[in-house]
């Protein structure tokens, strides 16, 4: 399996594309902020051909090039439909602090926008990816796993981080989920699993249950919390 990535735009979003090898098709995903043109770039230096876009949430700083990149490309975006509109009203889902950055903008949806839905499987580019949705961070947010070959893999977004997890004070967001998402589809993936987030460095599942303090917690939460 080959994976580039790149940290995109000032909040340092990890944009990914993700393939079977070189010269083959791939799948982008959480083209952010200032994404277009570095993409184009690891694409271009690997001869990659993107069929799709995945989108791990529908925060800003994971969808802002989705629709230059959809539309450059000619391909769909998938997103779970719990956030569906954030990308027309950004401002909306981002609080107090952020939002007078934002107001007044708005980021039309790619033309061809398809539902992830929880435990599908995506046959991509030679690429199996299966959703699993995982609220906290967003009502729609997903995590996707994937076989890496030696190793089995999670695209992560903002659910879980070397050290820590996505925030739950925004719009959307619910620290009940965030633990039932945790405990019921993080916690159950083998330790050698490797993590790609959606910002920071990759981790491993192993690594995180060991020095996690928000995965400890959640392995204590009890049943009837979040999912």
């Amino acid at each position: 399996m080959l994976i580039r990535s790149f940290p995109a735009g000032a909040f340092g979003t990890n944009c990914y594309a993700i393939a079977p090898g070189v010269g083959t098709e791939c799948v982008v995903v959480d083209p952010g902020m200032d994404a277009v043109g570095p993409l184009q770039e690891v694409l271009a230096a690997d001869g990659l051909k993107p069929v799709a876009v995945v989108l791990t949430h529908g925060h800003l700083d994971h969808t802002f090039s989705v629709l230059p990149v959809c539309s450059g490309y000619d391909i769909p975006a998938y997103l779970h439909p719990a956030d569906s509109g954030m990308l027309a009203d950004p401002a909306a889902w981002h609080g107090p602090q952020l939002a007078p950055l934002m107001r007044g903008l708005a980021l039309p949806d790619p033309e061809d926008v398809l539902p992830l839905e929880d435990g599908a499987v995506l046959s991509l580019a030679g690429v199996e990816l299966t959703v699993r949705h995982a609220p906290g961070h967003t009502r729609g947010s997903v995590v996707f796993s994937l076989d890496l070959g030696e190793t089995p893999g999670l695209l992560a977004g903002d659910v879980l981080f070397a050290g820590s997890v996505g925030r739950v004070d925004l719009p959307g967001g619910s620290w009940s989920d965030m633990l039932g998402s945790l405990r019921d589809v993080v916690l159950p993936l083998e330790d050698e699993t490797v993590v790609l987030p959606g910002h920071g460095p990759a981790t491993t599942i192993g690594r995180e249950r060991a020095t996690n303090p928000y995965l400890a917690e959640a392995a204590g939460a009890p049943r009837g919390r979040g999912l």
